[in-house]
């Protein structure tokens, strides 16, 4: 009996990490199409919730199955335990970084979380870490190294993706009126439509992976399955974070690192649109706030670094820096927490 009520709480935390998911990382992504003035708040957000929605609920499960095989322990209330802990830490972090205004990433929470609870309750070797697959041929990224590969190589797109699109779409406009703003801010709904989709596909299967193990781990279903109602309840949580809590973090993407017009949001959206995608392919997840971020910075760089506002970036970078270690600590405190209060 314990067991369900323990995998309960914790597919209900996973639910609430989904909200909180929203308004960190999906929220992210109406920041530059709301301050470039190509939509109303209103309207941004209205767009970006539904898309969220739309791509959570119809997305694929291969950023899940990533996610839900990163912990080698077995099935049982331990397990059970460790995944409850992970997503309540990771949710902590978001809620803290949040109220700050800091575009942190839900998926590097989440990833300390798993890391800090798994290590405390199993020690290191309960990691896939896909460290011998890295190293003998035929060399693949696999486990924890595909994740934290991508966490950073996403990242780095994003920047450059920024930058060069900036920089193309400088040449291809050379010549256009202010006239042309008129088609920029059309064309910026379809973009944002679309990496609102790609972001909500992956942003979703992050938790719906965590659902699947917990399921499995309390002796519920043989196989890592992501069951049609839980995709649902976090396409509704993911929106409905969108919808509720974005405010702080659309002004500092929006507004604090450089001036944005319709033609930095479009070079943005592009950029880390196709930098998610490709995650989404590569069964890889990602940090939809920090792609953004660093696209902002790369397009205001191509545009006139003077006028970047090079600190919020600086402290963009540390939070990257420090979310998994910090969660990791978060996370393993709270297991020997419940460990010692549950009697081990």
């Amino acid at each position: 009996m314990e067991i369900i009520i323990v995998a309960l709480i914790a597919i209900l935390l996973a639910f609430a990490f989904t909200f909180t998911n929203g308004f960190q990382d999906a929220s992210a992504i109406a920041a530059t199409f709301i301050a470039s003035r190509s939509a109303s708040p209103r309207q941004g957000i209205l767009l970006v919730a539904g898309m969220n929605f739309l791509g959570a609920l119809l997305g694929g499960s291969a950023v899940a199955y990533t996610i839900s095989g990163l912990l080698t322990m077995d099935p049982g209330i331990q397990l059970v335990y460790v995944l409850l802990v992970a997503v309540f830490s990771a949710s902590i972090w978001n809620i803290i970084t949040w109220r700050f205004g800091l575009p942190s990433s839900s998926t590097h929470a989440l990833i300390g979380g798993l890391i800090g609870a798994a290590v405390a309750a199993a020690g290191i070797e309960s990691i896939y870490w896909g460290i011998e697959e890295l190293l003998i041929s035929p060399h693949q990224l696999a486990g924890m190294m595909k994740v934290l590969f991508f966490l950073g190589f996403s990242i780095i797109l994003g920047l450059i993706g920024g930058y060069l699109m900036r920089k193309i779409s400088k040449l291809v406009l050379r010549n256009s009126t202010r006239s042309v703003n008129k088609k920029i801010v059309q064309i910026n709904w379809f973009a944002a439509a679309i990496m609102a989709f790609t972001n909500g596909t992956n942003d979703s299967q992050k938790q719906l992976g965590i659902i699947a193990l917990v399921l499995v781990a309390a002796g519920q279903t043989a196989t890592l399955d992501v069951p049609l109602w839980a995709r649902i309840i976090c396409a509704i949580m993911l929106g409905a974070g969108t919808l509720g809590g974005g405010w702080r973090i659309m002004t500092t993407l929006g507004h604090r690192i450089f001036k944005i017009e319709p033609i930095h949001s479009f070079d943005s959206q592009i950029s880390s649109g196709a930098t998610i995608a490709l995650s989404n392919l590569a069964g890889a997840p990602i940090s939809s706030s920090h792609i953004i971020a660093t696209s902002v910075i790369g397009v205001g760089a191509a545009e006139n670094p003077l006028k970047v506002q090079w600190s919020v970036g600086k402290n963009i970078v540390v939070a990257m820096v420090f979310t998994i270690p910090f969660t990791m600590l978060i996370s393993a405190g709270i297991y020997f927490i419940i460990k010692a209060f549950s009697g081990g």
